[in-house]
């Protein structure tokens, strides 16, 4: 019988995570082309409680990607696009083993329908990759992170249409033969499952207008994304096998309210549809029975093919990677996720969770026995400058609680194979489009409005996090710079 692990293994990615278009900026350099990151305005009147809105028209959409009078965060960023390599070099002086990031699909298909793509776009990602690994970090690659070229989006209707999952296969394959040779690991879709409010078009690109059936049209736009994964790891793996072909969930983990049997299968039903639906397909490579009914039950109609399911069947994923901050609770008696009165949340309202996190380790491992990438995990809080310096206790309690959680669960026999926290260096927010919602280790002066020096700043945690990587883990103890 094998021993069980006794920590974190020998070879294990320590690093961080960032989208392309929260933290490249160069919106409209080099040839890139508009992606749906770019038309976000950050209105002057905003709640840190609200999630951004990401419902648009056509002609809002077409409106807002030429207009330059209102403030669009995304297109700044934090400049990554030119300060990649200093970026870097302190993730390195940090001790880095990996970092994930995103290609922009615009910046390389301008258009999405291209027929060449932008070799200036593919030297910036050549030149990115290259900086990686003389830095001894190891890419872990997003091809789909919200960066949607906005012409497929008005011109054919996002994931709905097949032209769209042409024009990501071809896309796919572009990177593919490129960075084989540089690139072991790639998530296809960022949190594959951001069906519902914004993730509806910020994943998907569909807009509400134009469809009888709003609910079949958003299946149909997730059953052609399930089809680009698998063409993805086909093409893959004719390419190169070593390439590693994943696929991530935004866990979204609910507990049932109470004992009470309705309550338990409320939750039940709410984890499927939400959350072990997309990695059923993906890792199993088949709908299964419960979502199935739940077509039949709710009049929802999806074409699928024969030869999409057996290629989806054929294809499945190779290793598992899952984004946590937070949990909820589900009731029979209400419709949507409630807080947990049992735990804390932070200033933007998020519950902290982390023995929530080793149960969900557990439960992924128990439910597909593959490997697990951690993709992202950290806290967004308001950061003040102090002389110079910033003291992020509370991050670091955050985090070490988290990978203290993590250690259990490897030490349970779950296999994790990577941790790459969010965002590594303050970036622009996902939900909120704000600065000030900062996640990073390296502090960037950069206000919401994005004013600032850019002067990039080591806060406490970046020495605590330094020596957790040095000791793989053993040592999550802050002792100062």
């Amino acid at each position: 019988m094998d021993s069980l692990p006794t920590g974190f293994p020998k070879d294990f990615l320590w690093g961080g995570a960032v989208a392309a278009n929260q933290c490249e900026g160069a919106w409209d350099v080099d040839g890139k082309g508009v992606s749906m990151a770019d038309i976000e305005e950050l209105p002057l009147e905003y709640s840190r409680t609200k999630v951004v809105g990401f419902k648009h028209t056509k002609e809002e959409i077409i409106s807002a990607s030429k207009d330059t009078s209102k403030y669009y965060p995304r297109r700044k960023g934090i400049d990554f696009y030119h300060t990649y390599k200093e970026d870097l070099a302190l993730m390195k002086e940090m001790g880095f083993t990996c970092f994930r990031t995103s290609f922009n699909w615009a910046r390389i298909f301008p258009n999405g329908d291209d027929k060449v793509p932008n070799e200036a776009g593919l030297k910036f990602y050549d030149d990115l990759i290259d900086e990686m690994l003389k830095d001894g970090i190891q890419p872990v690659m997003t091809i789909s992170h919200y960066e949607m070229p906005v012409h497929l989006i008005v011109e054919y209707g996002g994931w709905y249409s097949k032209k769209v999952l042409e024009c990501f296969v071809k896309y796919c394959r572009v990177l593919f033969e490129r960075y084989h040779s540089k690139v072991k690991y790639w998530i296809v879709f960022n949190q594959i499952n951001s069906l519902g409010g914004w993730g509806e078009f910020a994943s998907l690109g569909m807009l509400e207008d134009g469809y009888e059936d709003w609910t079949s049209a958003l299946y149909q736009g997730t059953h052609h994304q399930f089809v680009a994964s698998a063409m993805a790891k086909k093409i893959a793996h004719e390419i190169d096998p070593g390439m590693q072909i994943g696929m991530m969930l935004g866990d979204d983990a609910t507990y049932y309210a109470t004992s009470n049997p309705k309550d338990i299968f409320a939750n039940t039903q709410y984890m499927q549809r939400t959350v072990y639906f997309y990695s059923d397909v993906l890792v199993h490579g088949e709908y299964p029975g419960y979502m199935l009914r739940y077509f039949k039950d709710n009049d929802i109609h999806v074409k699928m093919c024969q030869e999409e399911l057996d290629l989806i069947r054929n294809n499945t994923v190779d290793f598992l990677s899952f984004s946590y901050y937070h949990t909820k609770v589900i009731s029979a008696k209400f419709d949507k996720p409630q807080d947990n009165p049992y735990l804390e949340r932070s200033i933007w309202g998020w519950s902290i969770d982390p023995i929530g996190f080793r149960n969900s380790l557990n439960l992924y491992w128990d439910r597909y026995h593959m490997p697990m990438f951690i993709a992202e995990n950290g806290l967004g809080a308001l950061d003040t400058v102090v002389d110079g310096k910033i003291h992020d206790t509370y991050r670091i309690e955050y985090l070490k609680a988290h990978i203290e959680q993590m250690k259990e669960a490897i030490k349970d026999g779950v296999k994790v194979f990577g941790y790459a926290s969010w965002g590594p260096i303050d970036i622009i927010s996902c939900s909120q489009g704000e600065m000030s919602k900062r996640y990073g280790y390296i502090y960037v002066d950069q206000d919401d409005r994005g004013n600032g020096t850019g002067k990039r700043i080591r806060k406490d945690s970046f020495y605590w996090y330094q020596n957790v990587i040095r000791t793989n883990g053993e040592k999550l103890e802050f002792k100062g710079e």
